[in-house]
């Protein structure tokens, strides 16, 4: 991490365009269009004279150590530069780790859509905020700022005009569009709170969070599109709300030109919409009133309503996609995730659109409609900024790399993998045949939970070193520790452990929404005093991070504790396998073993082959103990709409437990099940002929 950063680096981490001034902070933010902003040591300078020396000409490592050995001054003060408050906080922080007790900016007021996105709208309002890239190739569309914030606001006194009020809960069911980001921004802008839900969801799914939320107000579409197929959403939210009587209002919109029926709940919204004025003062909000809730998967099979909150989150948002994607202003940023996701709330609307970048909504998948998608929506669109999952990544691995080259990628200037750990094969083909090996490759690493990205490879000093499929460096304010089994520090390099953070950081979330109790327990009480990120982490001789994966993921083998990310880690190294799941499963003599389903490229001619060379590959690359105990051959495997492996499903069949699934309404395509469960059956009567 040798090498000065000075002015790069520092820069990154004052806002973009933005200069305030003592009489700017009273007044206004002046929008200068034709230069950077200053950086972080003239921002602090502004507030505290005496501490621009302990800035200027730092090192990434500097810069970090700041971070956390004084975060008041560090967060403090590039929250006085980078949003626009309404009332200045008179108090930094006030945490307590043991207790989940987590406030950042108290007695500051801001709106989170009326800072950047705001502004632009005023002082900018050409620049291109959206690019919506719809499901067929060709046919995107384009949102300026002044058209987005006109949305935005009729939107909002739409909701207003329906009763919807300050701190009521409004559930989102939409997929990537405009009028979902809008209707995330109009909730915002009077202080309503949204929760989105992954347009993917059953009726079930969806109702089980608007009754936890105790939502009065549900957005919908009448259909979505994507992948060449309709899906009816608006009938999905029927059935939804028939079991919540909490719901006064459905608002639907149109995606398609399709007529649904509408009941006495249902409010046309783009009707609604048309005569409302496209004038909506922001709501002032408290720094930690809530901005929204989003649920994730809890161990207990309960969702998990996850509660973010102003000031701290924006801030942490704006800063995480500047830094780590190395943003600059005219950039566009292609982060291909849904919306129902945290990866769509970060790094498709607030991080984005509070740095005035120009945010591409992906609406369609990555083989519609052929293998080439993406490759030729970023030529068409000019992408700068690529951030993916490597379930995509390695089911584009399938397929021959012409589907890639074929289309001019030299607008790309950084790659970036989200979601699980990527395996070095993915990494490499991601970096060397899309990127061309000249685009930073950044594997970040982070959780609904952390807000915006933790540890990945950048920010860093000009050309830092980054190495294939590791998340690396901590991000600022981030300070990770790993722990052992009974609790203790793990110290030095070349150690694994627990994955643990030592103190608090803007972004991360405050609690579950009605159960404070079950968050602390959930991510405070493992190890008192840290936040428990439930990950396996190594960190090796560089003091470099990689994460092994989940530590409910992790298989105890005659006493030898294997996350079962390393296994598919070194089976998918192999040329032949583009996709690997691996689960434990009881053994009465060893406790545990691994078994590995494993999807095998479409030319492999020997299939018995390529199963020794996987034994042998794990045996060299871990150790003999942790080559799986059964290898199953597969066509494919059971995943969410977004990418997530069902590692459930996977287990039940490997235990002959098929009677009950489960729900299994969120799979991308259910037939998957059938595939496997036979070829299971054929596994099991082959072996036992042996």
């Amino acid at each position: 991490m040798a090498g000065r950063v000075s002015r790069r680096l520092l820069n990154y981490l004052s806002r973009e365009n933005i200069f305030r001034s003592k009489k700017c902070l009273r007044k206004s933010v002046l929008f200068i269009s034709q230069c950077h902003a200053r950086s972080l040591s003239n921002s602090i300078s502004a507030a505290q004279p005496d501490l621009s020396s302990h800035l200027v000409g730092k090192t990434y490592a500097d810069l970090y150590e700041l971070s956390v050995r004084d975060p008041e001054t560090f967060w403090g003060s590039i929250a006085k530069e980078r949003l626009t408050w309404t009332k200045l906080f008179d108090q930094v922080k006030d945490c307590d780790l043991s207790s989940g007790k987590i406030n950042w900016f108290l007695g500051g007021q801001l709106n989170v859509s009326g800072n950047k996105f705001h502004s632009l709208s005023l002082l900018d309002p050409d620049r291109v905020a959206l690019i919506w890239e719809k499901d067929e190739p060709g046919t995107e569309e384009k949102i300026t700022y002044r058209e987005l914030l006109k949305m935005t606001c009729r939107l909002a006194n739409t909701l207003k005009n329906h009763g919807v009020q300050r701190g009521e809960r409004v559930a989102i069911y939409m997929p990537v569009s405009p009028m979902a980001v809008a209707a995330m921004l109009a909730c915002a802008r009077i202080g309503a709170v949204h929760t989105v839900v992954f347009a993917g969801f059953s009726s079930e799914s969806l109702a089980s969070r608007i009754q936890d939320a105790q939502c009065k107000f549900v957005i919908t579409c009448n259909q979505g599109v994507r992948g060449g197929r309709l899906f009816d959403l608006k009938s999905t939210v029927d059935r939804a709300v028939k079991s919540c009587p909490s719901v006064q209002h459905v608002f639907v919109t149109k995606r398609t030109n399709n007529s649904v029926p509408m009941g006495k709940l249902d409010i046309p919204l783009d009707e609604a919409m048309e005569g409302e004025p496209s004038v909506c003062a922001p709501e002032p909000m408290g720094s930690e009133e809530m901005l929204f809730m989003l649920y994730t998967s809890g161990s207990t099979g309960k969702p998990k309503g996850i509660v973010h909150t102003q000031a701290g989150y924006l801030l942490y948002a704006s800063l995480t996609h500047q830094c780590v994607f190395d943003y600059v202003p005219g950039d566009v940023f292609g982060c291909v995730a849904d919306i129902g996701w945290i990866t769509g709330h970060s790094y498709v609307v607030y991080g984005p659109l509070s740095n005035g970048a120009t945010s591409v909504l992906f609406e369609s998948t990555p083989v519609y409609p052929d293998p080439g998608r993406y490759w030729e929506t970023v030529q068409r669109l000019k992408i700068n900024q690529f951030y993916g999952a490597p379930t995509a990544i390695r089911l584009l691995l399938n397929y021959d790399e012409s589907w890639v080259k074929k289309y001019d990628r030299s607008s790309l200037k950084t790659l970036g993998s989200v979601g699980e750990p990527i395996n070095h094969e993915a990494w490499e083909w991601f970096h060397n045949v899309v990127g061309d090996g000249r685009c930073p490759l950044v594997d970040t690493w982070w959780q609904t939970e952390t807000g915006g990205v933790c540890i990945a490879p950048l920010p860093a000093e000009p050309g830092a070193e980054i190495r294939p499929a590791m998340a690396m460096r901590p991000f600022f304010g981030i300070q990770p520790a790993l722990m052992g089994e009974k609790g203790q520090l793990i110290t030095g390099n070349d150690v694994s452990g627990a994955l643990c953070i030592s103190q608090p950081w803007p972004g991360m979330a405050r609690t579950i929404f009605g159960d404070h109790q079950r968050f602390v327990d959930a991510y405070f009480k493992p190890y008192p005093g840290h936040y428990f990120t439930g990950d396996g982490a190594y960190r090796n001789e560089d003091g470099y991070y990689q994460i092994t994966g989940r530590m409910d993921d992790v298989i105890n083998i005659s006493g030898h504790r294997l996350g079962t990310a390393e296994i598919e880690d070194a089976l998918d190294e192999h040329p032949d396998v583009p996709e690997t799941a691996v689960i434990g499963i009881p053994h009465e003599i060893k406790g545990e073993v691994a078994f590995a389903f494993v999807v095998l490229k479409e030319t492999t001619e020997n299939k018995q082959t390529v199963v020794e060379d996987l034994r042998c590959l794990v045996a060299t690359k871990i150790a003999k103990y942790a080559v799986p105990e059964h290898f199953l051959v597969v066509k494919r495997l059971p995943k969410t709409r977004s990418g997530k492996i069902m590692r459930r499903i996977l287990r039940k069949v490997a235990m002959e437990d098929t009677s009950n699934l489960g729900d299994v309404s969120t799979l991308d395509d259910p037939s998957v099940l059938s595939e496997i469960i036979q070829a299971h059956k054929h596994y099991k009567s082959c072996s036992s002929k042996k």
